[in-house]
């Protein structure tokens, strides 16, 4: 090859390259064949002084060439930054993925943006898995509970038996067979017994006690204070046994008022040992006392005593049952002056009691202090239909034939008060009827 081959052939090739310069970035592929070809050229076996010196040209345009991709691949990442060529066109092309790492500031902006997360909303529902069968979760229950449990039974088993403690304290003493011997045997006076018997029930429902019951009946003559006396001492006997009910009749163990104190003193001394006794077998003594109103001063002031005493338990737990005419001026004034307006459903009912005991508390609070710690009861007038009920319960006892007319003409001869409106009251009560049942 001549010399003027390789100057034409070099300045070629230096004309080529500056047109390739400005071209696109995409002629990089040709202008790489071209090196490649002219390479392929320097190789060839023939190597002289010109080879060397267009092989020194080749290398020399390489160079030019990797400095010009370096700025073009610095240009592209940049996006026409500050080693971007003044009026070189900016790049439009679509992204495309690389390995090569970012820049600085396209490194910045991508970490400091963020995707937004969009907020899926909760399912309230509890999603059960569908293989598996739908199973609500078990609750622990606590150990507590069952000792609560065993509480409740303990606590009910007690008052249970708290219960039934009580009603065999009250089958004891048989109140529903006093009751129906006081309603069978006693006339003219339901309202006095049913209070009688309310006082008896809700005494001798429990044992203990912070004070005795002390009830007085007070009437006329002839009424059934006495009566009802004995019928409770006898209901009593029955039940508690002769030693714990006490029947005290003043004009008979203590006629002559000298001897009072006496009395007095040796009445403390019985009823003191048998509250002891009574304590001993767990029982409440009775203690009645007739004819109250010809008790001495002495006599009552002891029986205060052993009322109102806190010394023991066994003095709490007893029954003083006083039966006296005090007071019947007031009870046969009341019911003569509202005879008329007091009808015999009234009577039976305890409305005349609840009249009369205000009156009475008033007039026995002034003879003694003694009343003061008593259910005051008063028993009313009985009518004639009263004394008939007599003579015929004293006939059918003796043996007589319950004659009606042979009973209402003994009845007729019993002294009565004056008529007023439908009501005839008798002036002895019944206190005849075993005399003339007597002379029959």
């Amino acid at each position: 090859m001549s010399e003027h081959d390789c100057s034409t052939s070099t300045s070629q090739t230096e004309e080529e390259i500056e047109g390739e310069m400005d071209e696109d970035t995409n002629g990089d592929t040709n202008g790489e064949t071209e090196v490649e070809g002219e390479k392929e050229d320097t190789n060839r076996p023939a190597l002289t002084l010109s080879s060397l010196s267009s092989l020194h040209a080749v290398l020399r345009i390489k160079q030019k060439y990797q400095a010009m991709k370096k700025r073009r691949q610095e240009r592209a990442l940049n996006f026409g930054g500050p080693g971007a060529l003044v009026g070189a066109p900016v790049r439009t092309s679509p992204k495309i993925f690389t390995f090569d790492r970012p820049s600085t500031s396209s490194a910045t902006a991508l970490s400091s943006y963020v995707p937004h997360k969009k907020k899926r909303k909760r399912n309230k529902r509890v999603q059960f898995p569908n293989s598996a069968g739908r199973r609500v979760p078990k609750q622990e229950r606590s150990r507590a509970k069952y000792c609560l449990y065993l509480l409740f039974g303990i606590v009910f088993l007690q008052v249970y038996n708290a219960i039934e403690n009580l009603d065999d304290h009250v089958l004891r003493y048989d109140l529903e067979g006093l009751e129906k011997t006081l309603r069978r045997e006693v006339f003219g006076q339901q309202g006095a017994v049913e209070a009688l018997l309310s006082h008896l029930k809700d005494y001798l429902t429990t044992y203990v006690h912070n004070k005795p019951l002390v009830v007085s009946l007070h009437g006329p003559s002839g009424v059934g204070k006495s009566h009802i006396g004995r019928l409770l001492a006898g209901h009593f006997r029955s039940v508690l046994g002769e030693t714990l009910v006490l029947q005290y009749y003043v004009l008979h163990h203590c006629p002559q008022e000298a001897d009072a104190l006496k009395c007095a003193n040796d009445l403390s001394a019985l009823i003191s040992g048998m509250v002891e006794q009574a304590e001993d077998e767990e029982k409440i003594p009775l203690f009645i006392f007739d004819e109250a109103e010809h008790m001495h001063e002495e006599i009552l002031d002891a029986l205060r005593q052993l009322v109102v005493t806190k010394k023991s338990n066994e003095y709490l737990n007893a029954i003083y049952l006083f039966l006296s005419n005090l007071g019947h001026g007031h009870i046969t004034k009341h019911m003569l002056h509202n005879s008329s307006s007091v009808s015999r459903a009234m009577t039976a009912s305890g409305h005349l009691i609840k009249e009369l005991t205000p009156i009475l508390r008033n007039t026995l609070e002034k003879l003694h202090p003694l009343w003061n710690e008593a259910d005051i009861l008063p028993l009313g007038l009985l009518e004639k239909s009263h004394v008939m009920e007599c003579f015929l319960d004293e006939m059918t006892r003796e043996g007589f034939y319950p004659d009606h007319t042979n009973i209402e003409r003994l009845a007729g001869e019993i002294e009565y008060y004056p008529a007023v409106g439908e009501h005839e009251y008798s002036q002895t009560g019944c206190k005849q009827v075993v005399a003339k049942v007597n002379l029959l």
